[in-house]
């Protein structure tokens, strides 16, 4: 398995404007190509904007979403991917022959979707019906998976990714800085984001902080170490309609070490090469050598009815 270089971005994008969402993605693309990355990968829903569809109708909602893989947006990201030879993955609302609506994340080349995957926690919209099923995929031979950003807050999740054989696990979030009943949560002021050519360090003491990438260091190296992938996080920075996003798009090891990261406050990629060795070197392939899962297997699968919440959604 050769050496992979993947790059991970961060941009502001406009609410339901894909045409310009279309047109940062294809340039953060073309730098990602020139540094020699044969991935870009981008955040939940990049292509179409996501926290508006909070106060969407059902008939407008469904009138954003495209299908797959026939969608206008589709075919613009693959003649992107064809123009700059270069693998993307991005995220926009989904709909089915039955207008059934999903919160989705795509992986095209120049010629095909690679991989299509469907959330399995939205929580966005009403209107939003969730994935059931995971997925697994080959780039560039890798073994990759795609888990949407609550999807990666339900350890199992990741866990059952990786048992699958994922050695790359791609999570697109639009995350960070709103309230929770954790300490130091909370929205983070966009008076700080129009300012922070004059005053940065106000900006990146809210953005580094509690209220988003101190929390974010809990729990993501965590699940790189634990099944011992690598992890490539992508989320916005900027406005996402009403809601301030900090960015800081990362890769990160198996070993739990980040090892690139967008520190920028705007449009930014970064970009890393992945080695085969560290999968097999990381402790957490010992640790899942080691399962024995005629210990737990009942009590995981044992019946549950799932309960979604999210703090700071209206109900």
């Amino acid at each position: 398995m050769e050496n992979l270089k993947v790059t991970c971005a961060q941009f502001e994008n406009k609410s339901g404007d894909k045409e310009f969402n279309l047109s940062v993605i294809q340039n953060l693309s073309r730098q990602a190509s020139a540094v020699g990355s044969k991935v870009i990968a981008f955040h939940e829903c990049s292509i179409t904007g996501y926290t508006f569809a909070q106060r969407l109708s059902r008939d407008e909602l469904l009138s954003i979403a495209e299908t797959i893989p026939d969608g206008p947006s589709i075919k613009i990201l693959q003649s992107i991917a064809a123009e700059i030879n270069i693998t993307i993955l991005a995220g926009l609302f989904e709909k089915d022959a039955q207008n059934n609506i999903y919160n989705t994340y795509i992986c095209v080349t120049g010629t095909s979707v690679l991989a299509k995957y469907r959330k399995l926690h939205p929580f966005i919209s009403k209107h939003l019906s969730p994935g059931n099923e995971y997925v697994t995929f080959d780039l560039h031979g890798w073994k990759c998976g795609i888990l949407i950003c609550y999807d990666n807050n339900v350890v199992e999740n990741v866990r059952a990714t990786a048992l699958l054989g994922a050695q790359i696990i791609f999570m697109p979030h639009v995350t960070m800085c709103t309230p929770s009943t954790r300490p130091g949560a909370g929205f983070v002021s966009p008076a700080l984001w129009e300012n922070r050519v004059a005053d940065p360090t106000s900006l990146r003491l809210e953005f580094d902080g509690l209220k988003g990438r101190a929390w974010l260091m809990k729990w993501l190296p965590a699940r790189a170490y634990d099944n011992a992938i690598y992890v490539v996080f992508s989320n916005p920075i900027g406005m996402d309609d009403d809601q301030l996003k900090n960015g800081c798009s990362m890769i990160v090891d198996p070993f739990g070490d980040v090892i690139a990261e967008n520190r920028e406050l705007g449009n930014g990629i970064s970009s890393a090469v992945l080695t085969s060795e560290k999968l097999e070197l990381a402790g957490g392939k010992r640790y899942k050598d080691a399962r024995r899962p005629e210990l737990y297997g009942g009590i995981i699968a044992k019946s549950h009815k799932s309960e979604l919440r999210v703090n700071w959604i209206q109900k």
